[in-house]
């Protein structure tokens, strides 16, 4: 899978919610086709936006109950968090220029 900081519920509020940046969760599951397409764009737009924008990943069934916690119900599910805070959620497999339109009046 991609090169994502792998995100727990012991590690969600350092890493996501005092981040210094804004944060774009990943909620993805080993055995989801759509997540597997949109890992590697979503490595190359962590490289594109790095210090701008921190890509973390949540493996919904290893963490089932952080899943349940964001309200994630379907995977691919990609969360933005800045400030602490839940900014907007979308929720299915997008091409890359979407996901960059997703976030980018965030950052």
């Amino acid at each position: 899978m991609s090169n994502g900081i792998a995100i727990t519920k012991e590690n969600f509020e350092g890493e996501v919610l005092k981040s210094p940046i804004p944060v774009l969760v990943d909620f993805w599951a080993t055995w989801c086709g759509p997540c597997k397409m949109m890992a590697p764009m979503l490595d190359d737009i962590a490289e594109e936006y790095l210090g701008r924008l921190k890509i973390v990943k949540v493996d919904v069934d290893a963490q089932g109950d952080l899943a349940e916690q964001h309200n994630v119900v379907s995977v691919p599910t990609l969360a933005l968090y800045k400030g602490g805070q839940l900014q907007t959620q979308r929720t299915g497999a997008l091409p890359k220029y979407e996901i960059v339109n997703f976030f980018k009046d965030y950052i």
